[in-house]
């Protein structure tokens, strides 16, 4: 079965939301994407869903994968329509400025071929597109040319409580931005602090890719094929040109899809994106499309956290939008340094340590007024949830290989992936993580508090990379906007073309890439009339 568009989009998580409804929007252009997952549930079934994930654990999304596609140590693991933006925690800071620029500013990593003034208008979009909710911080310490789209959450009495204290120790900090509404916004309902953003949202306040794919796919700006996943990129002959997509259908697994399109536009992610380059591996290009750089599936990095809980002599009152809190952006932009360290600053409140619980300090059961007694004691103190996100620079090695002793169901190679620092910065690792453990030893005697616990995590989070951008096709994949240096017609979106991953969450900033990326895609097509 042969299908055929001016644009063909691998993947509909939330980077292929931006690209394809930015080109429905200003392009006249067909648009097809293809999905290996199936549909989501809709948006009717979540307040049941979420009532069986609080009472039972239940996964709210059952049928967020496919068989035969699991890839250990994988992060963000969900195949279905929406991509991981179906649970995520909907929470959007953008990098700083100084993320583009470290090698100018501390010698280390690589710069980015663009900068963030690039990047802010595409930041603001995106911003806009998903309804992000926020309130700038100080302007030296957060940049950006206009406001946020919607007014910040509110804070809560112990979010407002946990600001104070860090204005004590002298540390700005403010409502961390979100893709949650606090006000009706583009047919969402204003958030009600149900408190499980992550990982199902009933009410449908937070943005999720499906309320974009539904709105297109009604309206028959895109066409959405689900159950068919991509297993090659296919050349024109005598050309670098691609001419289309083989895929198998799930549903069928002896049909053969091919999808023919003038634009090619992977967004598959992290993995499955430079997993495809390197599974289309032809004579010309033996090593993968896109790889005479010998850079697809290398450089891919995340950033680590350290966190801790800090007891505060302070009442709080535990249990209301827990998942919201605050942000400092203080330590990503620490001016000039010795040895280079940059994190971000996030905090919460907690009830960790607070939970009623059935047995003393001395293994007694408790019970009836005992057990009550035993609680209120225990929360006459608050306490707060300190994480840092500390930057992670990759090594050339670090990233994806196509594994040859594990295959998917249709006999290719499965991805391996291993991420590994670079060595300047595993060198500074335990220097970074001692500056941190002091900022939060400081915030804890500025507030009359103790820590009560403290750890630095190994996992690297918010993985990035494997098809780094660059003006020279000798050190990178593709070009500032996404274009693949070795064929014309093959775009990259999102995470993927990141050169460092930054040290705050980074959602954002795959979607403001991915839509700098359907601007110079739509440069291939005619302006919408009227």
């Amino acid at each position: 079965m042969v299908i055929e568009s001016d644009v063909l989009i691998i993947g509909s998580g939330i980077t292929a939301a931006m690209v394809a409804e930015k080109l429905a929007e200003e392009r006249d252009a067909r648009i097809v994407v293809v999905e290996a997952g199936g549909p989501a549930a809709p948006l009717e079934e979540r307040a049941g869903r979420r009532a069986r994930y609080v009472a039972y654990g239940e996964n709210p999304w059952p049928d967020d994968h496919v068989d035969g596609l699991a890839v250990e140590g994988m992060l963000s693991r969900t195949m279905q329509v929406g991509g991981q933006a179906m649970r995520w925690g909907g929470v959007t800071p953008r990098f700083s400025p100084e993320d583009f620029r470290l090698r100018t500013l501390y010698g280390v990593g690589e710069d980015w071929p663009i900068t963030y003034e690039d990047l802010d208008p595409f930041y603001q979009e995106a911003e806009e597109r998903i309804g992000v909710a926020g309130v700038q911080g100080p302007a030296e310490l957060d940049p950006r040319s206009k406001p946020y789209p919607l007014p910040p959450l509110p804070l809560t009495y112990n979010l407002e409580q946990l600001r104070r204290w860090g204005e004590e120790a002298g540390i700005p900090l403010w409502s961390q931005p979100a893709a949650k509404a606090s006000q009706p916004y583009r047919g969402r309902p204003a958030c009600c602090r149900n408190d499980t953003c992550a990982p199902v949202c009933p009410t449908g306040a937070k943005y999720s890719p499906d309320f974009t794919w539904q709105a297109l796919t009604e309206a028959g700006r895109v066409e959405l094929v689900t159950r068919a996943f991509v297993r090659r990129l296919v050349l024109e002959r005598g050309s670098t040109r691609v001419s289309h997509a083989v895929a198998v259908n799930l549903d069928s697994p002896d049909e053969q899809l091919e999808f023919h399109a003038r634009v090619f536009v992977l967004a598959g992610g992290y993995l499955w994106t430079p997993h495809l380059l390197l599974l289309s591996a032809e004579p010309r290009f033996p090593d993968g499309l896109a790889n005479t750089s010998g850079l697809v599936g290398r450089y891919m990095g995340g950033h680590r956290s350290v966190h801790a809980y800090v007891e505060l002599p302070q009442k709080l009152y535990p249990g209301m939008s827990l998942q919201h809190g605050l942000l400092s952006k203080r330590f990503m932009r620490p001016g000039p340094l010795d040895r280079y360290v940059r994190h971000d600053l996030q905090v919460w409140e907690s009830t960790y340590g607070r939970e009623p619980r059935l047995r003393g300090d001395d293994g007694r059961v408790l019970l009836g007024d005992e057990l009550l007694q035993d609680w209120r004691r225990r929360t006459q103190t608050g306490v707060a949830r300190l994480r840092s996100y500390y930057d992670v620079l990759p090594a050339r090695a670090s990233g994806v290989t196509l594994d040859d002793a594990r295959t998917t169901p249709w006999g290719d190679p499965l991805p391996r992936l291993e991420l590994r620092e670079a060595e300047t910065s595993h060198a500074l690792r335990a220097h970074t993580e001692e500056c941190i453990r002091d900022v939060f030893e400081r915030m804890a005697r500025a507030g009359g508090g103790r820590v009560l616990m403290m750890r630095a995590d190994d996992l690297q989070d918010h993985p990035s990379g494997g098809c780094r951008m660059g003006e020279d096709p000798a050190t990178s994949v593709c070009d500032p906007w996404g274009r693949t240096h070795d064929h014309e017609n093959l775009f990259i979106a999102g995470a993927p073309v990141c050169v460092t991953a930054g040290c705050t969450d980074a959602t954002l900033t795959f979607c403001a890439l991915a839509l700098r990326t359907a601007a110079e895609v739509g440069k291939e097509f005619p302006a919408q009339s009227g």
